[in-house]
């Protein structure tokens, strides 16, 4: 799990195995993760896009970058929270996602939201 908080924006990962999508004897491991942004300052803000980097075991390393999450841009007044889950295919058992959100205030002044970085693991797979 990861909680990392950027200009009262505070964003909190959980991640999961997912082995109903995953195939390990071909090397395919899915690993969902549900992330909640909550403003938990005092000015409101928007989502506009993503920037994601997940590293495998070997070290392979994947930049995602996009529009929203999941089809939208939600705009957060203090106190609101969004929550989503989406998910990610590693080559390896285990691996790491970070990352950050882009944001707008009302004013139009961009800020980046970092997101803290995580593990992607098989359960019981690290003590």
């Amino acid at each position: 799990m990861s909680t990392t908080t950027t200009e009262g924006i505070r964003i909190t990962v959980k991640p999961a195995y997912w082995p109903e999508r995953s195939a390990p004897e071909s090397g395919h491991y899915a690993f969902m993760y549900t992330v909640e942004i909550a403003n938990v300052g005092n000015l409101p803000a928007q989502l506009r896009s993503r920037h994601w980097v997940i590293t495998d075991a070997q070290g392979r390393i994947e930049e995602v970058r996009g529009e929203g999450v999941v089809g939208k841009q939600p705009r957060l007044e203090p106190g609101e929270r969004f929550e989503y889950t989406s998910w990610a295919m590693l080559r390896t058992s285990f691996g790491s996602m970070r990352g950050s959100y882009a944001l707008v205030r009302p004013n139009g002044l961009p800020f980046e939201a970092q997101i803290g970085e995580f593990a992607l693991t098989l359960p019981n797979a690290l003590h």
